[in-house]
């Protein structure tokens, strides 16, 4: 048995020896392979953006440890946010330039072969269930062609330090961490991927705004603080205010939206709005209600907006927004900020109604979100005064399309609601600055 022992030793021995002559012979054989792919493309059957139907990408909320994807794809020839509800794509360039930083991606310098870095280099998957960390994850980006066979795939990282345009990179289930020179831009907010400015206006069409400031008093069914101003170019009120104001309506940029029932919608592009149950239910859970006679009012009021051009927009402020699902990644951090907004627009001159028709079939379809930084300035916040209840008639001032209404409490499914429930009532939806005529009473 001792014999044995001496006779692993001396193999054990030998070997070591060995393993130290060829090291010294050739150094090279024994380092790691993690040079090998130096120079190499990561992806190069990639080569045609034109092949790209669809982007995925999915970032990491640390603060709520969940993973949040934004994909959108192209479908009957429009790029859709097929995570959002269809919601358009409007940001062409962002998709083009995506999908063009992955070709001729170069694998520039391997900096480690270990699954244990990949938290300090922050490519951990985001999608990857198996790891306990919540810090340390990436932005994974997946690009698909038509028959959803994958293009490119990538988990981007951190900045590399001291080295500008570069970032640690690696390919999913692969654990080779590589610092590439990169303008790879993988957003997974919607605000990136849709239009920067809703309205299409500049400050410069603006030439007066409305404010209907006012509260619904849901258990009475009634208006309270009651409030309006007006802003008008080239006029004393025109003032820093409603500088900020303009410039604000001439940026807006929604950060969600949620889709309106189809019937409603429908209903709006047509200037045929109908009292149904699901219209009322759905306007009410956003902060919005409809009185049987077609009048539209919204929890934090409204705000009109009239340009050079003839157009007049309504923008009302509905209820804080609660469902994440309904904003981008970068905005759930706070959602009691974020604000359901409903957009109308009507034409000044008839000229200008084939455009007016255009942008109203555009906001039809949607409850916007807005941020609440942009609810601010927009509604800026009311003067002090004490509580005002509107009476029948509306105080004598308020705007002429809210007077001689029913009052708010026969609002359906309201609180306090005398009387039969009125049939369904049909009537101009809507219009910029007016509401429909006063419906004959019973």
């Amino acid at each position: 048995m001792k014999n044995e022992f001496v006779r692993t030793g001396l193999f054990v021995a030998a070997a070591i020896v060995a393993i130290g002559a060829a090291n010294y012979i050739e150094p090279e054989a024994a380092k790691s392979e993690i040079f090998s792919d130096t120079g190499e493309t990561f992806f190069p059957e990639f080569r045609d953006v034109m092949a790209v139907k669809a982007i995925e990408v999915v970032d990491y909320d640390e603060a709520d440890a969940v993973a949040r994807p934004l994909k959108v794809e192209f479908r009957k020839n429009r790029w859709v946010l097929t995570s959002h509800s269809d919601y358009p794509a409007e940001a062409k360039d962002r998709m083009a330039k995506t999908a063009a930083a992955l070709i001729d991606l170069k694998k520039d310098q391997a900096v480690s072969d270990r699954w244990e870095d990949h938290a300090g280099y922050g490519v951990i998957d985001p999608l990857d269930t198996k790891n306990p960390s919540l810090q340390g994850r990436g932005k994974r980006i997946t690009l698909k062609d038509a028959g959803n066979t994958t293009l490119a795939e990538l988990i981007i990282g951190k900045a590399a330090p001291n080295k500008a345009g570069y970032r640690y990179v690696r390919l999913p289930g692969q654990k080779r961490t590589y610092a590439i020179k990169t303008e790879v831009d993988a957003s997974a907010r919607f605000e990136d991927w849709v239009e920067s400015n809703l309205l299409r206006a500049t400050p410069a069409d603006i030439v007066k705004m409305t404010l209907n400031a006012y509260q619904i008093d849901e258990q009475f069914g009634r208006l309270v603080n009651l409030q309006r101003t007006v802003m008008e170019k080239d006029k004393p009120s025109w003032n820093d205010q409603a500088r900020t104001t303009a410039a604000a309506l001439a940026s807006l940029r929604v950060v969600g939206a949620r889709p309106k029932p189809p019937q409603l919608a429908e209903q709006l592009k047509t200037g045929q709005l109908a009292l149904t149950l699901e219209t009322v239910m759905s306007l009410r859970q956003r902060g919005f209600h409809i009185t049987p006679n077609g009048q539209l009012l919204s929890n934090e009021g409204e705000l009109g907006v009239e340009t050079a051009q003839g157009l007049i927009y309504t923008l009302r402020f509905g209820e804080v927004v609660s469902d994440s699902t309904a904003v981008s990644a970068a905005s759930v951090a706070k959602p009691r900020e974020n604000r359901y907004l409903f957009v109308t627009v009507g034409a000044k001159n008839p000229d200008k109604e084939p455009q007016a028709k255009a942008l109203t079939a555009k906001f039809a379809d949607w409850y916007y979100v807005i941020s609440g930084a942009d609810f601010a300035k927009l509604h800026p916040g009311r003067r002090e005064q004490s509580k005002v209840v509107a009476p029948p008639g509306l105080p004598p001032g308020f705007p002429a399309e809210m007077m001689q209404r029913e009052r708010p409490q026969a609002m359906p499914g309201q609180p306090g609601m005398q009387g039969p429930a009125r049939p369904p009532v049909q009537g101009p939806a809507l219009p910029p600055g007016a509401a429909p005529r006063p419906q004959p009473q019973d």
